[in-house]
């Protein structure tokens, strides 16, 4: 019998491998050595992956060696980085390229550099009767985000196409912040929960089961693996300033990918930046983290997916564009090695 209710919830690597991923530019060395280091402001999230990117890039010098300053400021939620961002009080915040391209079709000038194509999956607890996504219907589903997040479209969208049913239908959904979320599926008061990677990673860890990985289902809807779930978003009137430090602050951040792509040693390092209970938590969190890394995205299936959440997000999600809207994607270039 379908169910309609909803409750909503309360809100070291050596010197010589920086080199290499972050190549200078021809002519430029010497005027870099006696010109002032480029500031670049970024909001990040608190306890987020770009936090522990930044700290990653400073440990290992690759803002010095890049010409850089890097000032971070940290925010409480995604809300009040985009406020931020539009106040100018950053240059840069992470962000997915759905509010990108209706904020262009406003008027606006924000655009996209890929970072990331993690994004989360359903869980549920060893003893929940939830093992695949038939097994959704009239149970109660916990959602990280709300009714228009894109992991929850995503999810319906694949529900629709693979099983021939909506889950905003036949589903007892229960929207929050991840944390909220975790707790109340910890507490036995959910079936299972969609929640984003970090708290996949979490929720794996004390014992629950992963039903779904959400790049599964991306998959499964015709889209590629390679499409972008998050990447770095500022203003195309900042970046074509030649000071802005933009290509080199690119740079930068994907060498300190790299290093988290390749080094174990530098996880234990950052540990205490992850909140990781124990050494089984960091890591899933590496492994979720890593899952998400890729040398090149695909933009075009960006646009085919943008066009599958729009169907269902309507006007509330994109606006008025139907259609991923030109230039959401940058064309500035990392120039590191793939």
């Amino acid at each position: 019998m379908p169910i309609h209710r909803r409750a909503l919830l309360g809100a070291s690597l050596p010197m010589l491998a920086l080199a290499a991923l972050v190549p200078p530019h021809r002519g430029h060395a010497a005027a870099a050595a006696g010109a002032a280091a480029a500031a670049v402001r970024v909001g990040v999230l608190r306890f987020g992956s770009v936090a522990w990117e930044i700290d990653v890039i400073r440990t290992h010098g690759l803002d010095r060696a890049a010409g850089l300053t890097i000032e971070t400021t940290e925010f409480a939620g995604t809300p009040a980085s985009q406020v931020a961002l539009q106040a100018g009080s950053v240059d840069m915040v992470v962000q997915d390229w759905l509010w990108v391209s209706r904020q262009r079709a406003a008027g606006a000038d924000w655009t996209f550099s890929p970072v990331t194509s993690a994004l989360g999956a359903i869980v549920a607890p060893a003893a929940s009767p939830v093992r695949s996504l038939a097994d959704l219907a009239g149970k109660r589903l916990g959602i990280a985000g709300g009714p228009i997040d894109k992991s929850w479209l995503i999810l319906r969208a694949f529900g629709t196409k693979a099983f021939g049913i909506d889950l905003d239908q036949r589903c007892e959904t229960v929207f929050g912040a991840p944390p909220l979320i975790l707790e109340q599926l910890r507490a036995g008061r959910l079936d299972a929960a969609l929640t984003f990677w970090p708290y996949a990673a979490r929720a794996e860890a004390i014992g629950m089961r992963r039903v779904l990985a959400m790049e599964d289902a991306v998959a499964g809807l015709g889209v590629s693996p390679r499409t972008p779930a998050l990447g770095w978003v500022y203003s195309e009137r900042w970046a074509a300033v030649p000071a802005s430090g933009l290509v080199p602050f690119l740079r930068a951040a994907k060498a300190a990918r790299s290093i988290l792509a390749r080094s174990d040693a530098e996880w234990s390092r950052i540990a205490p930046l992850t909140g990781a209970a124990g050494g089984d938590e960091l890591a899933r969190l590496r492994d979720w983290y890593r899952r998400g890394i890729a040398d090149r995205f695909d933009s075009e299936g960006a646009a085919h997916l943008y066009e599958i959440l729009a169907a269902l997000g309507g006007p509330a999600l994109v606006g008025d564009a139907p259609h991923l809207s030109p230039g959401t994607f940058s064309e500035a270039d990392d120039g590191a090695p793939t």
